[in-house]
């Protein structure tokens, strides 16, 4: 109840505009738990579940040219799998400095596959019908 409440203040406060990740994290309303949600949905075969995770860049694959545009990134995640971030450059900035080793943190939409799996909208929906991801690298968020 207590976070309703400070979501609904904090909504006030921003006008109902969208709400900067960083400003969640650090008011500590995303769900600690996150990565373990991630994890669930991995091992239950679940999809369309909103998760937020990190990880090592294993490989970095060709932008995907057909249709909306993507950069595709595998990461290695902490908890010992790999996900597919399949990021909208149509929609938001490319990483374009982004290399195999570097950390890689995200907030998107996960779709479970047998090699692991997806995590798209990974960027702001400009028709505000999603909910908004990003991700961060290097201390710069790309949403």
């Amino acid at each position: 109840m207590i976070k309703k409440i400070t979501l609904l203040i904090l909504f006030i406060l921003v006008g109902g505009t969208g709400i900067n990740p960083e400003i969640l994290d650090a008011l500590q309303l995303t769900s600690p738990n996150n990565s373990s949600k991630l994890l669930h949905a991995y091992q239950n075969n679940l999809s369309d579940v909103q998760v937020k995770g990190e990880g090592i860049v294993s490989v970095i694959l060709p932008d995907d040219l057909k249709g909306s545009r993507h950069q595709r990134l595998i990461v290695r995640l902490d908890e010992g799998f790999t996900v597919l971030i399949a990021h909208n450059i149509d929609l938001a900035n490319k990483i374009e400095n982004i290399k195999k080793g570097d950390r890689l943190a995200f907030y998107g939409e996960y779709e479970w596959n047998n090699k692991g799996g997806v995590v798209h909208w990974t960027h702001h929906d400009p028709d505000n019908r999603h909910e908004h991801g990003w991700l961060k690298h290097q201390g710069q968020i790309y949403q």
